[in-house]
């Protein structure tokens, strides 16, 4: 499923306050997005324990319970995990992962909070999550019905939000700064190959390994480096990583450029330097440059004029890095106004990139 409008971290913890105590909610979100972190922290935010069924791993009866005798009936007896005394949190995790057959169990759960005369305690709040079906992860067909008894979200990663959270749990410092300089690498679409990729799960994975290493206090083998950085996150964005380790004590590079205080290294040795400066320069360009031209102010006009120049120094250092900047191979274009100008001060440099 896709949505036509997302929302960020933030913005599903309020929709979750306000709409999951009244109707079960659906996060729709890739893997290693942050589905399950979110919902365990609305559970704590509002003081109630998160139990956690992983809807992949259940057959029906671990919903609906077994059947017990009772006198001259039978009645089903639910699961000690389910059936609770005290309000609580019932998080549906990989609920587009199971069974038909298991969907069907939760129809009653889902929309009336119950399982056969067994109903939550008041207060208590269903959520769903799953993944989407371009995300090359399990997931089944979800009935109709299912899907309309929930509200529907798509969760997406929003690097400033895990910024935030990052400092709080004290993530390594050298995926925090590289996160910073370059938000756009936080998240990558799953590839179709079977090959890491980056989200928020696998860097925090990646900080977690330098951490077991003690990267930063000692010197970590650059092999092994390698080694935990294209096991954790995309080959494109861990070759990334591993230039912007090289230039740690000169991290300010970028700005310095800009400033007119360095120049783009130039040195065969620092090829891998230069190519992560040019990409994050490209990142800068995408992040800051408005859409319209009429929405320049003063600042963003200097670095507009700053900007061209340092293209053009960049194509006579490196015409391919060059054409990188401004090309749009991933998808991603720099505004009209900004690449007209770019055509009239360096034909050239267009004209190759097509």
């Amino acid at each position: 499923m896709n949505l036509k409008f997302t929302i960020t971290g933030e913005e599903l913890s309020d929709v979750l306050l306000n709409i999951a105590p009244i109707r079960p909610v659906f996060i729709w979100g890739a893997p290693g997005i942050g589905k399950s972190a979110l919902v365990q922290k609305f559970a704590d935010d509002v003081g109630m324990e998160c139990v956690s069924l992983l809807g992949s791993q259940l057959a029906p009866e671990d919903i609906i319970g077994i059947p017990q005798i009772k006198g001259e009936v039978s009645q089903f007896m639910p699961p000690k995990m389910i059936a609770r005394k005290e309000p609580y949190v019932l998080f549906l995790d990989e609920l587009n992962a199971c069974s038909q057959e298991v969907q069907k169990a939760f129809y009653s759960l889902i929309h009336e909070r119950r399982i056969g005369e067994y109903h939550l305690p008041a207060g208590s709040v269903v959520i769903g999550a799953g993944n989407r079906s371009q995300d090359g992860a399990i997931v089944k067909t979800m009935s109709t019905a299912l899907i309309n008894r929930m509200f529907h979200v798509q969760l997406i990663a929003d690097p400033n939000q895990w910024l935030n959270w990052a400092y709080e749990n004290e993530l390594h410092p050298w995926v925090i700064d590289y996160i910073t300089q370059r938000p756009d690498n936080l998240f990558s679409e799953p590839p179709k190959t079977e090959e890491p990729y980056s989200t928020p799960r696998s860097w925090h994975a990646l900080s977690d390994a330098l951490k077991s290493y003690g990267a930063g206090e000692k010197d970590v083998p650059e092999k092994i480096l390698k080694v935990l950085a294209f096991g954790s996150v995309s080959s494109s964005h861990a070759g990334n990583f591993l230039a912007f380790i090289k230039q740690l004590d000169n991290k300010n590079l970028l700005s310095e450029i800009i400033k007119g205080e360095a120049r783009f290294p130039s040195a065969p040795e620092q090829r891998d330097v230069l190519y992560f400066v040019a990409q994050s320069f490209r990142a800068k360009l995408l992040m800051e440059l408005p859409k319209d031209k009429q929405s320049l102010d003063g600042n963003t006009q200097g670095f507009v004029h700053r900007a061209k120049a340092m293209i053009k120094e960049l194509s006579h250092l490196n015409i391919e890095l060059a054409q990188m900047v401004v090309s749009s191979d991933d998808g991603k274009v720099l505004p009209e106004w900004f690449m007209v100008e770019i055509v009239r001060d360096l034909p050239r440099l267009v004209k190759n990139d097509k």
